[in-house]
């Protein structure tokens, strides 16, 4: 492994950050292709563990990758600069995004462009289920565990975070341990000092807010501190954790925003996480203007990667041994498959609310119900074209979002 100069590492990272389209997969293989094939930074055994741990941790795991790739070469200073170079791009995007859409997304015209947004929405998820489905739903216990989380958030609306918790414990508990785990010497030791300073960072600004009785932005901070902790699985698994509690417990946004905030981040560089900043930042202007989406954005920006970075400090010195953890191996592979089943609903979810323009309960549970006379025949016809072109056509979201856009203003 080389080690470059500080120049060379924030163009290159700085380029990764700029190009970072695509999603998870894309972002580590464009990762790859420029700090293994390249650069030759990494080599290609550093990198698959480095990405395994990456998967274990909560959080985006593409920024966590590029910020372990950073700190492997330049220590604390390079994963910081490494994981802002990854996000601010991206960031920056959203921000402006979020502002034009307060301004200008309740128009007539701009209300019939997102009707095609949503369509495309519809389709992108169910892309990300049938992804992830095909690499987690191996054997017979895969496939049990995602239709029971599925069943128990569909019907019963259990809260994501128990969930997450009990998949991990019974994979931990299931874990086949046939052999001990290898003596690996960590590369450093732990160092207490540098997680008491990352954990008051985190919660510094909670502390801040707390002192001066901001309530409503103290709820957003540690609502959004609260989500970095159980981010597994990426952004579409705790997207239906997000929409229930910002839409039906917070009442920060409505159903349609939620749509529209992820058909934006899908539009952008960076992590699709970023979708976070998007939601504070509305539900912050309905407080007190662009001063409050402003505000309400940096906080959630803050609180959701400054935990990202503490993982992987906290974590990155031990890669070797964690990798070769059985329990912890057995606590991913039931929470991926238990995310399949989170994804899933949020899936239907979305489709529902796409397709009907009001939609209840079913009796005491939480399964979404439509009234059947509120069908909206046009979304279903958009919903139909981005089917074709993303599932048959392969085009990217990217390339599919105008032109749906343009259908549902033609429409």
């Amino acid at each position: 492994m080389t080690c470059p100069d500080w120049r060379t590492m924030v163009a290159v990272f700085g380029r990764i950050g700029l190009l970072s389209f695509g999603g998870p997969a894309a972002q580590i293989a464009l990762m790859h292709r420029e700090l293994v094939d390249r650069h030759r930074w990494l080599d290609e055994q550093t990198f698959l563990r480095a990405l395994s741990l990456c998967m274990l941790l909560p959080g985006p795991e593409a920024m966590q990758l590029a910020t372990y790739a950073g700190w492997r070469m330049r220590g604390t200073m390079g994963g910081i600069v490494a994981g802002a170079l990854f996000v601010l791009p991206g960031a920056a995007v959203i921000g402006v995004l979020a502002l034009l859409y307060l301004q200008y997304g309740q128009l007539p015209l701009v209300q019939a462009a997102f009707l095609g947004v949503k369509a495309a929405v519809v389709i992108v998820v169910f892309q990300a289920l049938s992804k992830v489905a095909g690499k987690a739903l191996v054997g017979t216990e895969g496939p049990v565990i995602a239709a029971l989380s599925f069943a128990v958030l569909f019907v019963l609306g259990l809260p994501f975070p128990l969930l997450i918790l009990l998949a991990g414990v019974w994979g931990a508990f299931r874990a086949q341990v046939t052999h001990a785990v290898p003596a690996i010497k960590a590369r450093q030791s732990l160092n207490p000092f540098k997680i008491v300073l990352w954990l008051t960072l985190w919660a510094a600004p909670l502390v801040l807010l707390w002192a001066m009785d901001a309530q409503f932005m103290l709820q957003v901070g540690v609502f959004f501190s609260k989500l970095a902790v159980v981010t597994f699985g990426g952004a579409y698994a705790v997207l239906g954790y997000m929409t229930q509690t910002v839409v039906t417990d917070l009442g920060w946004l409505d159903t349609q925003q939620m749509i529209d905030a992820l058909g934006l981040a899908e539009t952008t560089p960076g992590p699709l996480i970023l979708v976070t900043q998007f939601v504070a930042m509305l539900a912050g202007h309905a407080q007190t203007g662009v001063s409050g989406a402003l505000s309400a954005g940096l906080l959630a920006l803050w609180v959701t990667f400054v935990p990202c970075f503490l993982w992987i400090f906290l974590a990155g010195p031990f890669l070797d041994q964690i990798s070769a953890n059985a329990r912890v191996a057995g606590a991913l592979r039931a929470i991926t498959a238990a995310v399949v089943g989170v994804i899933a609903n949020l899936s239907l979810w979305f489709a529902v609310h796409v397709a009907f323009a009001s939609v209840g309960t079913l009796g005491g549970s939480a399964m979404p119900w439509p009234v059947w006379s509120s069908v909206n025949g046009p979304a279903i016809a958009l919903c139909g074209l981005a089917g074709l072109l993303m599932l048959w056509r392969k085009l990217s979201f990217v390339m599919t979002l105008p032109i749906v856009a343009l259908a549902g203003l033609l429409v």
